[in-house]
């Protein structure tokens, strides 16, 4: 039989488009990223940082962070040394200090490709820089943020795919729990000795918000230092009269609640607070509260969501 020479170009042809759609290693066409001058993504706080190929290695100095990256398929090799929220399988990998106080020595030691950090890491970028590891950083003031964080982070471990199902996921869940119930909530973030509201611009505000309950403090005035949360003034509170008082905390609840009703016996207008007065006082899961849950999200609208029913007035 004849070969027809324009058949033969033909099949070439299509053998140079298919080979075109991967790239070495037999990477997919969805890597666009990569393949248009490298993995491209923007942290929080503007940067644009550029990667030559995906990372693998990351160090975390946050749960929630750490968490996401975990799931969608990155290697986690150095944790933050936190109390709660660290899953089973990632208590392995190094400790490496929190956001306060970075362990930088040990973060060089272990050479990850990107350490993940929050907004204000900025001091210790150079000397992270000088040791060739990149830093990313980001914030979690809200659901929304977190669902950021989720993209950028499918974008720079190439799995779009799986970040989106995750977000999707987020959005099922909070929607679903839409629901106003009218429950009047002050949210008391506190550690020993040191206690302040949450307002709505914080992640523990945004919470309260999309499960449907009002927050006392949204008219408070807020700190220079820590825009998401003001001053914890008595007078304040008893104007607010909240239903329930909700308490936020890193660690050692039983410290902490204790050391607010301690708190409360210095100032006699707490004692006159129907919140106080029954008894409606709750100390929120320090993994879903305390820090930023990450993919958990999901759970914390539902336990905030389950607070509100029970105090209901």
């Amino acid at each position: 039989m004849k070969t027809n020479p324009f058949r033969i170009i033909l099949v070439f042809f299509f053998i140079f488009l298919l080979t075109g759609c991967t790239g070495k290693g037999g990477e997919s066409a969805g890597d666009g990223k990569k393949a248009a001058g490298g993995v491209k993504v923007t942290d929080a706080s503007g940067r644009e940082i550029t990667f030559e190929t995906h990372p693998k290695r990351f160090a975390s100095l946050t749960v929630g962070d750490m968490d996401i990256i975990h799931q969608l398929g990155g290697e986690i090799v150095g944790r933050p040394n936190a109390k709660a929220g660290i899953p089973e399988d990632l208590l392995k990998a190094e400790e490496i200090g929190n956001t306060h106080q970075p362990n930088i020595e040990k973060i060089v030691s272990l050479k990850p490709d990107v350490l993940i950090a929050n907004v204000g890491f900025d001091k210790n970028i150079p000397a992270l820089e000088n040791q060739g590891i990149r830093t990313i950083m980001m914030e979690a003031n809200s659901i929304e943020d977190i669902k950021k964080n989720i993209e950028t982070y499918g974008i720079l471990l190439g799995n779009e795919g799986k970040a989106q199902a995750l977000i999707g996921q987020i959005e099922q869940a909070v929607d679903k729990q839409m629901e106003t119930s009218e429950t009047r909530t002050l949210l008391v973030y506190g550690a020993p000795g040191s206690f302040l509201a949450a307002l709505p611009t914080s992640l523990a505000g945004d919470i309260l918000e999309k499960a449907g309950g009002i927050n006392v403090a949204a008219d408070f005035p807020k700190l220079k230092e820590y825009p998401q949360y003001a001053p914890l003034a008595a007078e304040r509170v008893m104007e607010a009269d909240p239903d329930v008082v909700c308490l936020i905390t890193h660690g050692d609840p039983k410290g902490v609640e204790e050391a607010f009703k301690q708190e409360m016996k210095k100032n006699a207008a707490w004692k006159n607070l129907d919140a106080v007065k029954n008894g409606n006082i709750v100390v929120l899961p320090s993994d879903l509260f305390g820090i930023n849950p990450g993919t958990k999200i999901t759970e914390a609208v539902a336990y905030m969501r389950q607070i509100l029913k029970e105090y209901r007035k």
